[in-house]
């Protein structure tokens, strides 16, 4: 999606090989015009999936999951990051290693807003070692629910996570894919696989 590369290219700040900033449109102040056209442009390469829901995870994926849930016209869920009280204990729940934060933590997800009837469009902030987006396929697994593609704005294709699920038969689409990142100087794939 080339509104978004140009915005990671006018504004994003790369750290060192494999840290991207893009705090100041996507993930901490939000550019609702892009996330909205990102919820657009999901929209087209997902239309015809088939999706009853859309998922993500607390907190950077919300806001591109609801704009995309908008042109589906279905609810967007998110699997929480820690144990709520009001969540109760009908949950799914798995392990996840955040390469950002360093450390590992419990996604949740309540019974109740999951099922195996459901067909589930994941959509998130960024993928590099597929972590999330693997734990999220064990809860909606558990769930006996169905993926049934996998929209990230942000791919660090120099990274194995997006390959991985390529490979395992996902359909994972890429709004922007980073080749590589040094010296501030940031490359962009040129398609999206």
């Amino acid at each position: 999606m080339k509104l978004l590369e140009e915005k990671i290219a006018n504004e994003g700040v790369s750290i060192g090989t494999d840290i991207l900033k893009v705090d100041m449109f996507l993930n901490h102040q939000l550019d609702v015009n892009l996330l909205e056209e990102m919820g657009k442009e999901f929209y087209r390469l997902f239309k015809d999936c088939g999706a009853t829901k859309i998922v993500t995870i607390e907190s950077s994926g919300i806001a591109i999951a609801v704009f995309t849930a908008k042109y589906f016209n279905l609810p967007a869920l998110f699997a929480k990051k820690a144990n709520h009280k009001n969540v109760g204990n009908e949950i799914y729940s798995a392990k996840c290693y955040s390469f950002t934060h360093g450390k590992e933590y419990t996604m949740n997800v309540s019974k109740k807003y999951l099922n195996s009837s459901d067909k589930v469009l994941i959509i998130d902030d960024f993928m590099a070692g597929g972590n999330a987006c693997n734990a999220l396929i064990d809860i909606i697994n558990q769930a006996g629910a169905e993926v049934v593609g996998i929209g990230i704005a942000i791919e660090k294709g120099f990274q194995p996570g997006g390959k991985a699920l390529r490979e395992k038969g996902y359909k994972v689409r890429s709004l922007a894919i980073i080749d590589s990142m040094n010296d501030g100087e940031i490359s962009f794939r040129s398609d999206d696989c």
